[in-house]
């Protein structure tokens, strides 16, 4: 009888993420941050999602911005502008 050793490649579960401090929506609404990675389509899942969460709670403004390369990471003047502009942000890939 021969021996079979299999091995689970899983991740181990991350530790709870620490927040520095927690936003709250104004009065006049959340303002929502989008990050696009310029990878293709990625745009249309992005308008998806700003169309539901503007249809669903109240929004004071949307700030989109775009990376211009898939490979690189965000200029630190993007984070910064969305740090400053938006409660939260979302940042899609798509294909």
């Amino acid at each position: 009888m021969s021996k079979v050793l299999l091995v689970v490649p899983e991740a181990p579960v991350p530790g709870a993420a620490v927040t520095p401090g927690r936003r709250e929506a104004g009065k006049a609404g959340l303002r929502f941050g989008i990050l696009d990675n310029s990878k293709g389509n990625a745009d249309h899942l992005l308008r998806f999602i700003v169309e539901g969460v503007t249809a669903a709670w109240p929004v004071a403004s949307v700030v989109m911005t775009r990376k211009g390369s898939v490979s690189l990471p965000a200029p630190a003047a993007v984070l910064d502008q969305l740090t400053g502009e938006a409660d939260f942000v979302i940042s899609a890939m798509a294909d």
